[in-house]
């Protein structure tokens, strides 16, 4: 409603109302929609309808054909476990995005990689941190780390911490969706998980839990 309630949203047609709601609805879990063209002529929109969305900035444009909805980090969250990266990762990689208003837009210099684990960050900085300078899988630095615990590391709290597997896991998520919400970033999640394990459960040495991170259970 954030969108669709403003008044620019509603001065559109409301032919271009439907389309973008159509829009919406096809668009993947990054909010791509590969098919713009097939979608109008589904619902009988017209090249003004598509043109009136660029020009509102509702919908931002790719040469590939392909278009992304600009606000779709605002209103759409996918949890991490059920998210599906775009097909479309050049242009992903043409998007920035703002860390207040979780708006897309297109960067106009060297394009950048976009994680969007819902939740996900691109080149912007959260909190003191710009996580769009580190993205590879299982990198302490990104906080995609959370998401995917490297066995070894697990081993680790496992014979350092008295918790169970899932537990440590469940704790990670925790962390992430944490990070997601409050648009926090850190230069190493392994540390920022090893420091809510440390306040959370007892150490096999007996040093006993605090709960510093408890609210975030």
């Amino acid at each position: 409603m954030k969108i669709v309630d403003t008044d620019a949203f509603l001065d559109m047609p409301q032919s271009s109302q439907l389309l973008y709601f159509h829009l919406a609805m096809r668009a993947d879990d990054d909010g791509f929609v590969p098919n713009p063209k097939r979608v109008m002529r589904m619902i009988g929109s017209q090249d003004d309808d598509y043109k009136v969305l660029i020009a509102k900035r509702f919908i931002l444009p790719f040469e590939s054909g392909v278009c992304v909805i600009k606000h779709w980090l605002i209103h759409n969250l996918v949890r991490s476990d059920r998210y599906t990266e775009t097909q479309w990762i050049k242009e992903k990689q043409m998007l920035i995005v703002d860390p207040e208003t979780k708006k897309y837009s297109l960067n106009k210099g060297q394009p950048h990689v976009i994680p969007i684990g819902n939740q996900s960050q691109p080149q912007v900085r959260l909190g003191k941190v710009s996580i769009g300078k580190v993205k590879e899988e299982g990198s302490t630095h990104s906080l995609k780390y959370l998401s995917n615990l490297p066995g070894e590391d697990i081993k680790e709290f496992l014979e350092r911490f008295n918790a169970t597997e899932k537990e440590i896991k469940s704790k990670a998520e925790d962390l992430k969706l944490y990070c997601e919400r409050k648009g926090r970033g850190y230069k190493n999640y392994k540390s920022f998980l090893l420091n809510a394990l440390k306040r959370d459960f007892k150490e096999r040495d007996g040093t006993a839990k605090g709960g510093k991170y408890a609210h975030l259970t």
